[in-house]
């Protein structure tokens, strides 16, 4: 050992005969004491080696918890990674592509606004009463690829427009462009709260919707869809309007009479098929005339015959009150029979309604002649919310949604109101 201090023994030059043998002794007591001094440097050798193994084994400690940080570091870098990836995961979306819009499905004004809506934009088209237009519209909005959405000739009553005000809150605030494209008389408050939430309203109680949607987006459309604006303002009553009466007088008018009427009875004879109504949209959009659509003056052959058939019905099942004539119909569309009801019964009011067994109410179509002083639009709007229903339109066209055990009173109360 380098460090342990060994004593040196002097060699004396003398004779061998005077060594003796106690010298050994001492030396040997020397070597004894020689090695009793070794032991405690033992003992601090075996000190400075358990010092040593101590500062080894706190080295390798800190070592082991150098690397146990690193580890847990490295842990939780890698948890982190994950983390962010699937964080990534949830903000990557199903894009939106999806173009829809929701139309009125027993008109021409409906049927060709979502023609010319697919024909400026594409996309997909979803017909409905209006007794199922709120069932529609929460459908729609459950669609994660949805992108835009237009809802045309839909009026709303006081009933729907809360449920239609907050699914649109809903769509707008997943990014969902909405547009709401009307002519029926809405409550103007529903109106700011609609433009409140950056739906973009159109809406003119003076020109049908059909015209309203070719004056917005013609841009974007051919010069055919000014025809089938045109088709959808006959129909409607509408064709004396500012931009209804400019864009019949593009067109022979009983050219544009005679396929807005072929148009119509298609329609009306095709509600229980909805494929075919789809079809009339698509061809439509593609810049069709009603008489190019095949079979489509045929059927209306078939209807003209039901109708005639219809005038002896009203003669026979019609009744009338003070102000008003009114009848049940059980085989053929109200809105058809309507006007032979009103007609008929020499009143400047007529009702026509047919039930909905699948929904338990009526559908309730309501005329005036020119001679009506009352806004029915309106009056039946409040009548209707306030038996349960819903209703709403123009002046002198409208319709009604009436739970089928309060038809008699709406019809009672809608008498009185009319003066």
């Amino acid at each position: 050992m380098r460090d342990v201090l060994f004593p040196v023994v002097l060699a004396v030059s003398k004779p061998k005969k005077t060594l003796k043998k106690s010298p050994k002794k001492k030396t040997a007591t020397k070597k004894k004491t020689t090695t009793t001094k070794k032991k405690p440097a033992v003992k601090k050798t075996a000190a400075k080696k358990k010092t040593a193994t101590k500062k080894k084994t706190t080295a390798t400690t800190a070592t082991k918890k150098k690397t146990t940080v690193k580890k847990t570091a490295a842990k939780k870098t890698s948890t982190k990674k994950p983390a962010t990836s699937k964080s990534s995961r949830k903000t990557v979306k199903t894009p939106r592509t999806r173009v829809i819009c929701i139309s009125h499905k027993e008109d021409a004004d409906g049927i060709s606004s979502a023609a010319l809506v697919r024909q400026a934009f594409g996309g997909d088209s979803v017909l409905v009463d209006y007794p199922g237009q709120m069932e529609a519209l929460q459908q729609v909005s459950k669609d994660e690829k949805l992108k835009s959405l237009f809802i045309c000739d839909l009026g709303l009553s006081k009933k729907t427009q809360d449920e239609f005000i907050e699914i649109l809150t809903n769509l707008r605030k997943n990014k969902v462009a909405v547009t709401y494209i009307d002519h029926h008389d809405i409550d103007p408050a529903v109106v700011k709260a609609l433009e409140k939430i950056k739906v973009k309203v159109i809406h003119d109680i003076n020109e049908c919707t059909a015209v309203q949607v070719y004056d917005a987006f013609k841009s974007k459309l051919d010069d055919h869809a000014s025809f089938v604006a045109t088709c959808a303002a006959i129909t409607d009553y509408m064709e004396d309007r500012p931009i209804g009466s400019k864009l019949l007088q593009i067109y022979d008018r009983q050219f544009a009479l005679i396929s807005a009427t072929v148009l119509t009875y298609n329609i009306v004879g095709h509600q229980k098929d909805p494929d075919y109504l789809l079809y009339l949209v698509e061809e439509l959009a593609e810049s069709k005339f009603p008489h190019e659509i095949p079979n489509t003056f045929e059927f209306a052959q078939i209807q003209v015959e039901k109708l005639s058939q219809m005038i002896a019905k009203v003669k026979h099942g019609m009744k009338t009150m003070k102000n008003l004539g009114y009848m049940e119909i059980l085989d053929a569309g109200a809105s058809g029979a309507v006007n032979f009801v009103m007609g008929l019964s020499g009143k400047d009011v007529g009702v026509a309604y047919k039930e909905r067994i699948d929904h338990g109410i009526y559908a309730v179509s309501v005329r005036g002649s020119k001679n009506c002083k009352v806004h029915l639009g309106k009056i039946v709007n409040v009548l209707a919310t306030d038996l349960g229903g819903s209703g709403g339109g123009h002046d002198r066209a409208c319709g009604a949604v009436i739970p089928k055990p309060k038809i008699k009173k709406f019809i009672t109360e809608l008498n009185k109101k009319i003066k």
